[in-house]
């Protein structure tokens, strides 16, 4: 097993490694040979996607390498020696990028304009760029269920489009694949595992992080509510994006 600072519920680390493995096999996430980059953020989502990773390498049949990759932004405040020394101690290859990110974010943005969408674009492309200079041809990024589902709702109520996230798809450059191989596990799962590890969880210190997700909380907040009523609707909700009937949708010819 791997080694944790804290002591683990095993029976929430078995669920974990369960519904981690599951994922790997239903969408063939990982195949022979691969060399997989881990986006890590210093958040308790990506720690345990590098950790389950790590843990997978040890009982796969197949064999894959792995490292981490860290994009900095810039915003001021943000621990990065926490993030070098976790994957020092984990002893995982990995690669630091420093960026400019929050300069040019405040230089370009709109007044009134979201941060989130250009600081992800910014992201997504010094992601992509140290995943092909490290010669990796798959980047793992922890996505987790509950992200899955609220993505939908998000897209349903304010976009109207009927869509989320894939659990394993060709990014835009067309060289890399990026895997989400969190798809099953819930957010609470992760957080209680999280503290459990004593995980050095740190956020990005983006100036406006408390309200740039206000619309994802209001889809967190409703699906607390409808789960009281409805236990397994997180589960249905994430069914239902395998399960497309386009025969019964409103596609114009």
């Amino acid at each position: 097993m791997t080694a944790f600072q804290g002591n683990i519920d095993q029976r929430l680390w078995q669920r974990l490694r369960r519904d981690f493995g599951k994922a790997t096999g239903d969408f063939r996430l990982i195949e022979e040979g691969d060399r997989i980059a881990v986006g890590v953020s210093g958040g308790k989502d990506s720690f345990t996607l590098l950790l389950l990773l790590k843990e997978l390498q040890k009982r796969a049949p197949v064999s894959f390498q792995i490292c981490a990759i860290n994009i900095d932004s810039g915003y001021p405040g943000y621990r990065k020696d926490l993030v070098e020394d976790f994957l020092k101690e984990q002893q995982i290859q990995y690669t630091m990028v420093p960026t400019e990110h929050y300069n040019i974010i405040s230089e370009k943005r709109r007044p009134g304009s979201s941060y989130c969408s250009i600081c992800a674009r910014l992201k997504r492309g010094a992601l992509y760029g140290a995943v092909t200079k490290l010669g990796c041809n798959k980047l793992a990024l922890g996505h987790h269920r509950d992200d899955f589902i609220e993505t939908l709702l998000l897209n349903q109520f304010f976009v109207g489009s009927l869509k989320a996230m894939a659990a394993k798809m060709l990014a835009d450059n067309g060289q890399v694949t990026v895997i989400r191989p969190l798809v099953y596990l819930s957010e609470s799962d992760i957080i209680s595992f999280a503290k459990q590890a004593k995980l050095p969880v740190t956020s990005c210190q983006c100036p406006v992080a408390d309200s740039a997700d206000l619309r994802r909380q209001q889809m967190k907040n409703l699906l607390t509510r409808l789960e009281q009523e409805i236990p397994h609707i997180k589960n249905s909700l994430l069914a239902a994006l395998g399960n497309v009937q386009p025969r019964h949708l409103l596609i114009r010819e």
